[in-house]
């Protein structure tokens, strides 16, 4: 016996501001089974990721001399602005910079600077290990340590494991004599980044890729036997079944990574209607994976980290793997463009978290790419920060979805445009254990119209409910410096008639119904 949530979406016609409209969705339903059980999901779902990327570290979370700063160098803006967002955990220090980086150049109190052969740059190495596991201690979040697979070897990456969790050796000797007498106890660790592409440096083959990952992660484990190892992956069978078949008895995640408007070399971001057009493609990344982990007969016991992801690939031309041209490296100035960050991307990641929520059987970690500067949720300048529209879908979903994730049946039209099309809603319904309180989690994604969202299944048919509506005058308003707060979410009560209320257009609404 199910009951019928009708989604009957508003089709306004006769206003130009609704000129779309003949494409709006028709006889949308979500259901809901009489029986249906919530399933927790796991919050490691809203990680983050950092890089040693332009401004994320130096200038980023990290500025010693400014005063906003701390005695040991951390921006105190960056700290309490991150704290709201309940990171559970970050992903450090690459990325594409990690595959040259040589962890035992960022210890200990005689430091020498380095060049970065991925990005062209030198780094001064003064954030490094010890750093990284104090900040993630000051945001709350647990400190999740990506290893060097392109140059570095399976006993470098074992030699880190024991200078971060063990007392004993020569390198649990070491960080002791760093000063730091107590293990850091880092308890995630990944076995390189994207090590299946070209442009990566130490780009491996696919026979070289998983006996060099089950070597890597016997000595890491063999350090700390409890630590949870994660290899680099993709939805692609041809590079992860073979991995998985070599190395996969010794992981706990396969990482996969996605960027949906890629800028590495033209920064010209695509316009919202594209935009939302792809908000699909996420879904189809996480079932290839889903399958691949299935003919593996390794899913359930490997689960899948969605590690890296944003919807805007960051601007760096010529970089990586291309041709050094320095003079290029002024260009990646244009991901500060604060522009760039519309309601479009807001609504992608809304999608994208909607995504992983009802895959949390399999999705267990997320990494958006990357939490502060570059395509970031935050932007720092040297007076304060900017809280960027996707800043503000992350502390929606930390701070307000219930715990568990309600299985839905959920069936729409589509809004088509261009040839392309998209479910116009994407809706998740969140609870706790005993069902007496949703939060629904509402995306609609059309540019100009309202649509309709029934209620009446989840207890509501007449009424005022408490929703937290993220939207802004235009799909295009952004907050810039000086207008931090065009796009903030909103706290207020709409009305439901006969089931129904009204989502606004391009817009976020997560709608509280207490029982």
């Amino acid at each position: 016996m199910k009951r019928i949530i009708a989604l009957c979406l508003l089709c306004l016609t006769g206003l130009p501001q609704f000129a779309a409209a003949q494409n709006a969705t028709q006889n949308a339903t979500l259901s809901v089974a009489a029986d249906a059980r919530p399933a927790p999901y796991n919050k490691m779902i809203f990680g983050q990721f950092i890089e040693h990327f332009h401004r994320q570290i130096y200038g980023g979370i990290f500025e010693p001399g400014s005063p906003l700063s701390d005695e040991k160098g951390f921006r105190k803006d960056v700290i309490e602005a991150l704290r709201e967002l309940k990171i559970p955990i970050v992903r450090w220090p690459g990325g594409c910079f990690v595959s040259s980086y040589h962890w035992l150049d960022g210890v200990g109190p005689k430091r020498q600077p380095a060049y970065d052969k991925a990005w062209g740059v030198e780094d001064p190495n003064t954030f490094g290990t010890v750093e990284f596991v104090q900040w993630c201690r000051l945001i709350g979040a647990e400190p999740f340590i990506c290893t060097n697979a392109g140059t570095g070897t399976a006993e470098e990456m074992s030699d880190w494991v024991e200078y971060c969790n063990l007392n004993i050796g020569k390198f649990g000797r070491m960080r002791k004599a760093h000063g730091i007498a107590e293990p850091l106890n880092v308890k995630y660790w990944s076995i390189g980044n994207e090590n299946w592409g070209g442009h990566e440096i130490g780009a491996k083959t696919v026979s070289e890729w998983g006996p060099l990952v089950r070597e890597s992660a016997k000595m890491m484990k063999n350090v700390d036997p409890s630590i949870k190892l994660f290899a680099a992956a993709t939805s692609n069978e041809g590079w992860t079944l073979p991995l998985l078949q070599s190395a996969g008895r010794h992981l706990d995640y396969v990482s996969i990574h996605g960027y949906w408007d890629g800028l590495w070399q033209n920064n010209k971001a695509s316009n919202y209607i594209d935009c939302m057009m792809r908000s699909e493609n996420p879904a189809r990344d996480i079932a290839r994976t889903i399958a691949i982990l299935e003919k593996a007969r390794l899913r359930g016991r490997v689960k899948i980290a969605f590690d890296e992801w944003n919807l805007r690939g960051w601007h760096h031309p010529t970089f990586p793997g291309g041709s050094a041209d320095k003079s290029r490296i002024k260009d990646r100035d244009k991901n500060d463009i604060n522009s760039t960050y519309t309601m479009a991307d807001a609504l992608f990641s809304a999608c994208f978290l909607n995504t992983c929520l009802r895959n949390s059987r399999d999705v267990e970690i997320g990494g958006f790419s990357p939490i502060v500067n570059t395509r970031g949720a935050l932007f720092t300048h040297p007076k304060g920060i900017v809280k960027r529209t996707t800043f503000h879908v992350l502390s929606l979903y930390a701070n307000k979805l219930e715990k568990m994730v309600l299985p839905v049946k959920f069936e729409c039209g589509r809004w088509v445009s261009g040839g392309k099309s998209t479910p116009v809603l994407d809706v998740v319904v969140t609870t706790n254990a005993a069902k007496t309180k949703f939060v629904v989690a509402a995306v609609n994604k059309h540019s100009s119209n309202p649509e309709e969202l029934s209620l009446s299944a989840l207890g509501k048919t007449n009424g005022k409910v408490s929703v937290t509506v993220l939207s802004g005058s235009s799909p295009d308003d952004f907050n810039d410096i000086g207008a931090e707060n065009r796009v903030v979410p909103k706290a207020t009560t709409l009305e439901v008639k006969d089931g129904k209320v009204v989502l606004p257009p391009h817009s976020l609404t997560l709608i509280e119904l207490p029982q």
